[in-house]
């Protein structure tokens, strides 16, 4: 029995999920002087392309990575096959973690929320029949990312493909994994050094390629609003730009290939003004405090994700629409590619019928609802100019008051900002509960749990844990020993230095077959683990 809530009406029409007041309607005078400019032009609010999607589309990059690598990259076939253009990486966490298959922690999530990738070997079964030299890659990855990125330079290296052919995107993001994910491994400065290492190799060896993707997703899904979400991000980002200017980096060089990564949730304008604002910001931030003047350096090139805890597990079909929305918002947004969330990821890995239903939703986004003839269709809007204003004003104190606090590294170590996001995720949640925030099926036209419409539900192959461990050891008993020791003590050596870049150790030490947790260990023993900081 489906239950309708009473026609009264809500305080939520009021007010953004950031906390902004909307007036019911937006005058010119509201919106002040608009003088935007062209697309392409600084500071970029319109886009920083001149023809937007005119000159290329977006790219449809969809999530995926499960079980062993040979399952993943039937998926990954099936999905090029129909219309993706670019992989994107799920890996389990064991790997995220740095941990082998075979390690007592790792056998109860051996594959169970990506792929397991211990080694090249297995790195060389998830891309084989797939060429590197002309599908763009992205890893959400970072703890690990600096080892992910060295394999799949090997893998590259055992195909013949050159590095400088090689484009895609790594995460490498840190800081964001204390405040919010907590795939952390090392502490937060040696984390820094490892990050600065590649991205200053990246720039030299693989010049297409994005050796960071500074993420606010995850902030958000854990609970923040779109305000924060960008704000902590663009703080992240000046950090890693001060780490990489004293180890000596030219900012007008490594700046070209920084990329961000965020979540789109179900507030269209919001969205598309968070974006508006963040480009213009960075770019005003990075000529106005660090003088770059290049062009390229100073845009703000972002992809997202639709979906993450947007999406609920009761009604689950309704996340079709949902997902649709975001991918709207994504790209009048300026998105420079855009994952979609299957409907059925609110409780489990996506079926090749709920992947596909998801990537034809951002076809029929491209192809059918014209959306993407007109660099920013929403630009010159009264409400859009209003709130993009709003926004920049909102993020900019958000950044104001950790500036105060003594600076986002000094806010992790301390765990202040741990405890903002999760303040506001217990809010985010009685908001939810209390029926303040409506979330339809959930508290909005609920009905009778014993209905259900999850329709098709994936089942993983109770052999993966045994296929994983069997083809580990068989990489270990047909490698060469004496090759992998003498890698692990150059790699063990360079860390220990506060100088020498570790990254090409790490692609010595994947050509010969090391294992993740073998690298992870050598580095544990120079730099130590990070602790959580406890706050009262």
């Amino acid at each position: 029995m489906t239950k309708t809530a009473p026609n009264t009406r809500h305080d939520h029409l009021s007010r953004t999920p950031s906390g902004i007041v909307v007036p019911i309607t937006v005058t010119s005078e509201m919106a002040g002087n608009v003088s935007l400019g062209k697309p392409g032009q600084f500071p970029f609010t319109r886009g920083i392309f001149e023809n937007g999607y005119r000159g290329r589309l977006w790219t449809i990059r969809q999530y995926s990575g499960f079980g062993t690598a040979e399952t993943t990259n039937e998926r990954y076939r099936f999905l090029l096959d129909r219309g993706q253009t670019g992989l994107s990486v799920a890996l389990d966490l064991p790997t995220q973690c740095g941990y082998d298959p075979d390690d007592e922690m790792a056998m109860s999530e051996i594959g169970k929320v990506g792929v397991s990738l211990s080694t090249l070997a297995e790195a060389e079964i998830l891309f084989d029949q797939i060429d590197l030299s002309k599908i763009s890659t992205s890893f959400t990855i970072n703890g690990t990312a600096a080892i992910i990125y060295a394999m799949y330079l090997a893998a590259a290296d055992k195909k013949g493909v050159p590095r400088a052919q090689l484009t895609g995107t790594i995460q490498n993001d840190i800081l964001k994994e204390y405040v919010a994910r907590g795939t952390w491994i090392f502490p937060v400065r040696p984390s820094m050094r490892l990050i600065a290492d590649s991205v200053l190799y990246a720039n030299e060896q693989t010049p297409r390629f994005n050796p960071i993707s500074i993420a606010g997703a995850h902030v958000r899904d854990a609970g923040s609003t779109a305000a924060e979400e960008m704000a902590y991000t663009l703080a992240n980002g000046l950090a890693y730009v001060d780490e990489f200017k004293r180890r000596g980096g030219d900012i007008n060089h490594f700046a070209k290939r920084l990329s961000f990564f965020f979540y789109v949730h179900m507030d269209l304008f919001e969205e598309v003004a968070k974006f508006r604002a963040g480009r213009r910001m960075w770019a005003k931030m990075l000529s106005e405090r660090y003088g770059v003047t290049d062009e390229k350096a100073l845009q703000f090139r972002f992809g997202v994700v639709c979906g993450g805890s947007s999406l609920t597990a009761a009604q689950p079909m309704n996340n079709v629409v949902r997902v649709g929305i975001e991918t709207m918002a994504a790209v009048m947004g300026g998105a420079q590619s855009i994952f979609t969330c299957a409907f059925d990821e609110a409780y489990q890995i996506p079926t090749e019928t709920s992947a596909e239903i998801a990537l034809r939703t951002q076809q029929i986004v491209a192809e059918e609802s014209g959306v993407a003839r007109t660099v920013d269709p929403l630009g010159g809007s009264y409400y859009v100019e209003w709130l993009t204003d709003r926004m920049e004003e909102l993020i900019g104190e958000i950044m104001g008051e950790l500036d105060a606090y003594g600076g986002v590294v000094k806010a992790i170590e301390d765990g202040y900002l741990q405890a903002k996001v999760a303040e506001r995720a217990k809010e985010r949640k009685q908001a939810t509960d209390s029926g303040a925030r409506p979330v339809v099926g959930v508290n909005v036209g609920t009905r009778d749990k014993s209905e259900s419409d999850r329709g098709e539900m994936f089942s993983q192959d109770p052999e993966t844990v045994k296929q994983v461990l069997k083809k580990h050891r068989r990489t270990l008993e047909g490698r060469d020993q004496a090759a992998v020791e003498k890698a692990l003590a150059a790699l063990g050596a360079a860390a220990a230095t506060d100088t020498e870049n570790v990254m090409p150790h790490l692609v010595d030490c994947c050509h010969a077959y090391a294992t993740v947790g073998e690298m992870v260990a050598t580095l544990k023993k120079e730099w130590g683990e990070f602790q959580e900081p406890i706050r009262f």
